[in-house]
């Protein structure tokens, strides 16, 4: 084996390493359960919701007591119903109005994921002229044939991904659509896009670990070495096509989340 190779293969694991990591981190922050408090509360531990549920059993005098305050706390009747973030110090909620994904909808979602124009006109050609630029695989060649084989190539591997993450999810009742962030600060947008890379909604229209989604990347990618070119067809091109992917789907986010206000500065009349 030659150094080079064990500088590719120890890139790769560490890159594989990292998304680990942020799949973990992303996953635990944004599956938070939240909070019942309102914010004007002065209740020293307002995250512990057990202690909530205690205090609403006592009578009101005795809440007074409790909690020190000259005047019954404003407990909502219901948690409100906002998607809010984490690094914003507001805990995470339901998507407002959430409607859990019909069979249909999910096959739109594939349909366009896959063949849509982002896909075919934007995302497709970019990684194609990328890879005939750097003639990455070698075998392709630096012309148009080797573009169109690279295009073709990964076409073949997105459809498969989303063929996978939409019926992985169709039966673990995950949503696979991408929802914009409600809350208008750039940073908090930011997070949110990083975040729902790694999360889905479910049916009760919060964001869960996207399972289905880390299976159609992991599996496709592996499964794609049976029918791709010897250079690029082993575990570490497969483990950095992962990491490609993931980093695709949080490019893909950043262009659903703020594409539309760019578009409404630009062409505002």
């Amino acid at each position: 084996m030659t150094a080079a190779y064990w500088q590719v293969r120890a890139r790769a694991s560490a890159l594989c390493m990292l998304v680990v990591l942020f799949c973990a981190g992303a996953s635990s922050a944004f599956a938070q359960k939240p909070t019942p408090f309102s914010s004007k509360t002065r209740i020293s531990d307002a995250k512990n919701a057990t202690f909530a549920g205690n205090i609403r059993m006592l009578p009101e005098s005795s809440r007074i007591a409790a909690i020190g305050l000259d005047k019954p706390p404003d407990f909502p009747q219901s948690p409100p119903n906002l998607i809010a973030d984490e690094k914003a110090g507001v805990p995470t909620q339901a998507l407002p109005n959430y409607k859990p994904i019909t069979g249909r909808q999910r096959f739109n979602w594939f349909v366009k994921s896959t063949v849509g124009p982002t896909s075919l006109f934007l995302s497709g050609p970019a990684s194609a002229a990328w890879g005939t630029m750097l003639n990455s695989p070698k075998e392709y060649g630096p012309h148009w044939e080797g573009f169109a084989a690279r295009y073709g190539m990964r076409l073949t591997g997105i459809s498969t991904g989303n063929a996978m993450e939409a019926a992985l999810g169709a039966i673990w009742k995950e949503d696979p659509r991408y929802f914009r962030s409600q809350n208008r600060n750039f940073g908090a947008r930011v997070w949110h896009v990083f975040a729902t890379t790694f999360t889905a909604p479910r049916p009760d229209g919060r964001f869960h670990p996207a399972y289905a989604r880390y299976a159609g990347n992991l599996f496709n990618n592996f499964l794609s070495n049976t029918w791709r070119v010897p250079s690029e067809s082993d575990a570490d091109d497969a483990a950095l096509r992962c990491v490609w992917g993931v980093l695709g789907r949080m490019a893909g986010n950043a262009l659903k989340e703020f594409w539309p206000d760019v578009r409404k500065a630009a062409f505002r009349k």
